[in-house]
């Protein structure tokens, strides 16, 4: 698959101005052949003219719709552009644009309609804490049960998807908690997927919103949407789309 050209990397943001402008640089110097989408997620500081004073495609959003939404927006500005890989980079700096080869290797291979980046294959330098790590072996169990395959990092928001699986995330993307759901879309939908070792870095600015007990919160919540998920009946893909 020649891909020259034809890639959008979607970076959903909201209120990331202290490390937008960063991001945007190191998306277009480490992928000049790209094109770099801030979605703009209603954010009330300076997001939107940092990433446009970077030389970046920003999609302003008129009000805060989550990184579901956004991300959504992103897919459909993707597929009605005729883009045929679209790559997630958080924000917040902490997806190194360094290892987007590697998401765009699996791609090309033709192993995979999407390659996610993983914190935890390998050795990794990440750290959660105890409760956090928990939560994430459990939901990871959960969804490799469902999936019928061995996942490590259901939350990554690291991915790259081909033009089928643009397709698919630009009409029916899960907006609550659309990491994992959208796994387990994938598999619902019978796209393949992929997990690769990534190396992720600090946050440029600010803090995450998950604290211990909310990694417990999050990840009961993520579980019972995951299994009213089991029983959604998904539309079938268009076979225009190769």
């Amino acid at each position: 698959m020649d891909i020259q050209g034809k890639t959008l990397v979607i970076i959903p943001a909201f209120n990331e101005e202290g490390s937008i402008g960063k991001v945007v640089e190191e998306v277009k110097a480490y992928l000049p052949q790209g094109d770099a989408l801030v979605v703009n997620d209603g954010s009330n500081d300076l997001t939107s003219e940092i990433a446009k004073a970077k030389g970046a495609i920003v999609l302003d959003l008129p009000f805060n719709l989550g990184i579901g939404g956004a991300m959504q927006a992103g897919y459909k500005y993707a597929y009605e552009r005729g883009y045929d890989v679209a790559i997630q980079v958080d924000g917040d700096g902490q997806h190194d644009p360094r290892e987007i080869p590697k998401l765009l290797n699996v791609l090309e291979k033709g192993t995979a309609d999407v390659a996610m980046g993983s914190r935890f294959i390998g050795d990794s330098e990440y750290k959660a804490s105890v409760m956090r790590r928990l939560g994430m072996v459990i939901l990871s169990k959960a969804i490799s049960i469902i999936v019928g395959e061995r996942l490590t990092d259901p939350t990554s928001g690291f991915r790259a998807a081909n033009r089928r699986a643009i397709q698919l995330f630009s009409v029916n993307y899960p907006q609550d908690y659309p990491e994992p759901e959208a796994i387990v879309l994938l598999h619902q939908c019978r796209l393949r997927m992929k997990e690769i070792p990534v190396k992720i870095n600090q946050r440029f600015s600010g803090e995450s919103s998950i604290t211990k007990i909310r990694s417990v919160y999050y990840m009961v919540k993520v579980l019972l949407a995951i299994f009213v998920d089991c029983f959604k009946k998904r539309p079938a893909l268009g076979r225009s789309v190769q």
